[in-house]
């Protein structure tokens, strides 16, 4: 089986490690997947956890444990991309969503391999707005 493209926002904090872990939080507490009561911590102590992630997925942040450097290529883990691989589907190093939204549609940016994910940092008037998340389930 191949795993399934996702995309989501979440919202921008100078520290992508703590913006990550906000929308984790924030996508966790709009739907449980069936795990009630339990924190993101929790969740990847359960063994039940990764069985769920790694057989079909949230399809969403909630998919990765942790937030890796920009120049690792690991997985399962979330990694911010470097500016050049910003500036490869954006010139100016300032994308917006409408811009994230396209080179997603259009295949300028691809989406990582299985149980991967990537995030960038989005503007809206030059300003840092939202950060765009994008990934593959494992299954």
């Amino acid at each position: 089986m191949g795993g399934n493209a996702w995309m989501q926002t979440g919202p921008y904090q100078p520290d992508l490690v703590a913006a990550f872990r906000q929308a984790q939080e924030e996508s966790l507490a709009a739907d449980d997947h069936g795990f009630e009561g339990r924190s993101v911590e929790d969740l990847w102590r359960d063994e039940d956890w990764y069985e769920y992630v790694f057989t079909g997925g949230t399809a969403s942040v909630l998919d990765f444990p942790a937030m890796i450097d920009a120049t690792d290529d690991d997985g399962p883990f979330m990694r911010p991309l470097t500016d050049g691989e910003v500036r490869a589907w954006s010139p100016g190093g300032r994308p917006t969503q409408e811009e994230w939204d396209r080179a997603l549609d259009t295949g300028r940016l691809a989406f990582p391999n299985r149980a991967q994910g990537n995030c960038t940092v989005l503007y809206r008037d030059g300003r840092p707005a939202l950060i765009g998340y994008w990934g593959m389930t494992a299954d």
